[in-house]
């Protein structure tokens, strides 16, 4: 019998505020990390599991630390039956008595819970030598539902509900398949809109992003009104009225602000706007979507649970839902919201913004439109044009869509000589420059 015998933690941060990379209104100078987990057993074939909770900066320490929290419950686990039946291991964590005390289920235990449960998702892929998308839309209608915990869901989604979702989408799935692997999935890119960029940069990167072949970019607004409203108009003139321009506020706003702020940009007939305000605020996004249509909400890269996208999807409160892949409880989790999102009938945008996130969320829009709602209407996965160089199996853009991966695995594996040189504080990155460096946690076990 094989078992999970090693469980080892990186703080691993990239200076990205030095060029002001990942800016918005809210996040003015953010180095995205990661805590990052590599989990290791005795099967003798050479495989690992690797999953990461992304952060941007300051705090990736206590984000490792609840990561390295969880060791216990998986050290000397029997690895077979562990990632045979994932709904149980899953709940092996979400269900802990004390740990649970810590959320329930949303915070920094919850992504700690996304990263190991992640990790474990990458090393069943790895060993069924197939790419994360793919094994789970091999999965029968029935396997996918027994992944689900459907605890605080059933007034929305019930277990018959979700498996007539993936059985009336079954019949496609080898058609769907071959499509995506001929065209890829349509992306969208952040990275002309970065709120510190210059209006001189902002212009150059549109023209080159429409170039590039996307029909959608996206732009973060929120710190000046009679800026935002300048460089709307700069966006516009450079990729012309055919192209989708999203806005991203980034939780910058109240709800009248919202409101209003939005009737500003509108003559530029932006396509969405993204995180209006808190992210916790199901009436408020309510309202303001009430009060900017045409222009349509989007939110979820902060929505901490299911069951306050259930909330939001029950009040009308968002026009476009946004999952993550390392904010809620990790494969499982993220399951459970795109068969919401489908029993409503709400296009899923991921966010991916984030160091590893575009790698992460590829998979679950492919598996979304193979195996559950069938559809790239109306459907983008956001691209950030950074840090993928340090990941094993980085994202593969052409034409403005993500070609789907093809090794083994949830494409989470960071480089080796990567994790050593952006360590915190200790790897060579950190060590040349003047940032104070901050307690590190136990590497791990």
């Amino acid at each position: 019998m094989a078992v999970f015998t090693t469980f080892t933690t990186h703080d691993v941060r990239f200076p990205t505020s030095r060029h002001l990379d990942g800016s918005d209104a809210m996040n003015p100078d953010p180095d995205y990390s990661a805590a990052y987990v590599v989990i290791g057993t005795d099967a003798g074939d050479g495989l690992a599991g690797h999953g990461f909770a992304f952060t941007i900066g300051r705090g990736n320490d206590v984000q490792t630390a609840a990561v390295d929290a969880l060791a216990d419950h998986l050290l000397g686990l029997d690895v077979d039956a562990a990632l045979a039946d994932m709904g149980a291991t899953y709940r092996l964590f979400v269900d802990d008595s004390q740990l649970r005390w810590l959320g329930p289920e949303k915070g920094v235990i919850h992504m700690a819970v996304s990263a190991v449960v992640n990790a474990l998702w990458d090393l069943r892929a790895r060993r069924a030598g197939q790419p994360l998308w793919e094994h789970l839309a091999g999965l029968s209608p029935a396997e996918l539902v027994s992944l689900v915990d459907f605890r605080y869901l059933s007034d929305a989604l019930t277990p018959a509900e979700a498996l007539a979702i993936l059985e009336a989408a079954e019949p496609g799935r080898a058609q769907r398949r071959d499509l995506l692997l001929e065209r890829g999935y349509p992306a969208y890119t952040t990275t002309p809109g970065w709120l510190g960029y210059s209006d001189d940069k902002l212009v150059h990167l549109a023209r080159e992003a429409v170039r590039d072949g996307y029909r959608q970019i996206k732009l973060k607004v929120g710190g000046d009104v009679a800026d935002d409203v300048r460089r709307m108009r700069l966006a516009r003139e450079a990729v012309g009225p055919d192209v989708r321009i999203a806005v991203d506020a980034n939780q910058r706003w109240d709800v009248g602000q919202a409101i209003d702020w939005v009737g500003h940009l509108a003559p530029f007939d932006p396509w969405w706007v993204e995180e209006p305000t808190s992210p916790d605020d199901v009436l408020g996004h309510a309202a303001i979507r009430r009060g900017i249509a045409p222009v349509q909400v989007a939110t979820g890269e902060h929505v901490q649970n299911r069951v306050v996208f259930k909330q939001m999807l029950q009040a009308g409160s968002l026009d476009v839902l946004q999952i993550d892949a390392a904010r809620v409880g990790g494969v499982n989790e993220n399951v459970a919201i795109l068969l919401l999102a489908a029993k409503f009938g709400v296009p899923v945008c991921p966010h991916a913004g984030g160091v590893g996130l575009c790698e992460l969320v590829q998979h679950l829009s492919m598996f979304d439109f193979v195996a559950v709602s069938g559809s790239t209407e109306d459907r983008v996965i956001e691209y950030v044009d950074h840090l993928h160089e340090h990941f094993l199996d980085p994202v593969r853009i052409a034409g403005g869509h993500y070609l789907a991966p093809r090794a083994p695995g949830f494409s989470a594996q960071m480089d080796a000589a990567a994790v050593e040189r952006f360590s915190f504080p200790g790897g060579r990155e950190w060590r040349a420059s003047a940032t104070p460096a901050a307690p590190v946690p136990a590497a791990g076990r």
